[in-house]
């Protein structure tokens, strides 16, 4: 079996796709051709103030306008970059709703990740206090997605 060969990184390359990402708001940016590829990620992990729950939102709260005003000590995070659902399918009612007294391992949300379905489930049993998110929304690494107290 041959080995690949080996590949020098293209520093002008990688420095085109950071300034990229500063220009753009991006957090992340692949680049690919003839066989290979390059992903260039952002260092930074602020969050970008959340939209305002749909008034027509069965189960939520209304959401502060930015996370900072969020008390994150008993936030479940998302553990990848994805897009987060709220039911296991469109029709169907939601994993969890604000007010849901939740058990260990109990499934919370699905974070869809390359076309596979990942399911969130509680570290520990709580009551959930508020949900951060919105179904079919992108989530990033380590955002916030609810509160379990």
């Amino acid at each position: 079996m041959a080995d690949k060969p080996k590949r020098d990184v293209d520093e002008d390359l990688v420095r085109q796709l950071a300034k990229l990402l500063d220009e753009t708001g991006l957090t992340e940016i692949e680049y690919g051709r003839d066989g290979w590829h390059i992903r260039v990620s952002g260092g930074s992990h602020q969050f970008a103030p959340l939209p305002p729950a749909p008034a027509a939102s069965v189960g939520t709260v209304p959401i502060p306008d930015t996370v900072d005003e969020i008390d994150l000590t008993n936030a479940v995070t998302s553990p990848m970059v994805g897009v987060v659902f709220t039911s296991s399918d469109p029709g169907a009612p939601p994993f969890i709703k604000v007010g849901d007294q939740v058990t260990e391992g109990q499934t919370l949300l699905l974070i869809e990740a390359m076309k596979v379905f990942n399911p969130i489930t509680a570290t520990r049993a709580g009551k959930v206090t508020q949900i951060l998110i919105s179904n079919a929304s992108p989530v990033e690494y380590g955002e916030p997605l609810l509160i379990l107290e």
